[in-house]
């Protein structure tokens, strides 16, 4: 989702929150102009020619905004974002030979408002039952794409491969905020049993796992019982998320958490570029230290075409290593994407290559290093 922060004040700040509908539209499209890339025709048939043959996984991603589906309770956002659009979404990740990607539901949808200082905030809580009904309305959703046969099952790497031989694509369950969960562990399993393999623990709302990063903490780190959902979700073999988490959150994860986590979009800080959503080395390392790796995400915080988000990525590799290292394009839900469309993803092979990194190092970046999360955190 958007950064809180960032989405007004890139567009002039001081605006009514009544503006925002009008001001939506600008915020979720892509910049226009020109990649940046500057790659040959040679270069370009390159990023095809890899996917043909390595798998490749969008480590987090809101796919045609899915997760508006069948909402009935409307808001100023929900509103200003229109209706969803799976089905476009499905065709360019075909048309871009997408092998796997993260549908990620947004547990607090429901509750996010932009103010006019801000951006995106919680303007309220959860009433009894809400967030548990919310999370099965969007399950549902996602349940429904497979059974119909419009996305590929995801439930593992094996999935995940047959759909890569088959030029389909899988569609891998995910939430994106763990307030679902509220204090019960058996919602963990519950999850894990519906398919969902990885949870984003805290996103915009400040939940009884922890704080995200984008507000002042309540809590040094996790919770009491942010701690024991960390455990129970390693013991289901669900992929521990910390994106949006809190630097404490994410230390205490790191010290007790006995299987590789992610980090799915971010990137990291800069002298000339920093933002809440942002992250430091010492950050990253918490997870990738501990056999994780960090999605890269094509925002428009610190970049302006992709060829700034490809650089990003290198910038990744550089300070975590390679075997740390995927793609988080936070599709259809980002701030001011720098890339935006499916149909163009063998630009990123593309362009890694024509870097000078080698093709097994981009087949761990484009998917490799996700599988094998994946594979680690298998129950």
């Amino acid at each position: 989702m958007i950064s809180r922060r960032g989405a007004l004040a890139a567009l002039g700040g001081g605006l009514a929150a009544a503006a925002w509908p009008a001001i939506a539209q600008q915020v979720f499209d892509a910049r226009g102009g020109d990649d940046g890339l500057k790659l040959t025709e040679a270069q370009r048939k390159a990023g095809v020619t890899f996917l043909d043959r390595h798998p490749s996984v969008d480590v987090h991603a809101h796919p045609g905004r899915f997760f508006l589906r069948g909402l009935t309770r409307q808001n100023a956002t929900t509103r200003a974002m229109g209706a969803p659009f799976e089905a476009k979404a499905l065709a360019d990740m075909a048309a871009g030979q997408v092998s796997g990607v993260l549908f990620n539901c947004v547990s607090d949808a429901v509750l996010l408002e932009q103010s006019p200082t801000k951006g995106l905030v919680a303007a309220r809580e959860f009433e009894p039952g809400e967030a548990w009904a919310d999370y099965q309305r969007q399950i549902g959703t996602l349940k429904a794409l497979v059974a119909r046969g419009d996305a590929a099952p995801g439930r593992d790497g094996r999935d995940i491969a047959r759909a890569q031989a088959t030029h389909r694509t899988a569609c891998v369950f995910a939430v994106e905020g763990g307030d679902f969960i509220e204090d019960r562990l058996d919602r963990v399993h519950a999850a894990h049993a519906d398919g969902v393999r990885s949870i984003t623990i805290v996103h915009y709302h400040p939940n009884q796992i922890g704080d995200p990063q984008t507000e002042a903490p309540r809590f040094p780190g996790l919770t009491p019982v942010g701690k024991q959902i960390v455990r129970e979700m390693n013991k289901a073999g669900v992929i521990v998320d910390l994106a949006h988490a809190s630097l404490g959150v994410t230390r205490d994860a790191a010290e007790i958490s006995t299987r590789p986590m992610m980090i799915s979009h971010t990137n990291l800080k800069r002298p000339d570029v920093d933002h809440p959503r942002l992250i430091s080395v010492e950050h990253a390392k918490l997870v990738t230290n501990h056999g994780g790796l960090v999605g890269s995400v094509p925002s428009g915080i610190g970049q302006k075409n992709t060829a700034d988000w490809i650089a990003s990525i290198l910038r990744l590799v550089d300070a975590v290593g390679i075997d740390h290292v995927a793609i988080g394009t936070d599709m259809d839900a980002n701030y001011m994407p720098v890339f935006s469309d499916y149909a163009d993803w063998p630009l990123i092979p593309a362009a890694l290559l024509a870097h000078g990194m080698a093709e097994a190092e981009v087949a761990k970046v484009m998917g490799g290093n996700f599988l094998r999360v994946l594979a680690a955190n298998r129950a």
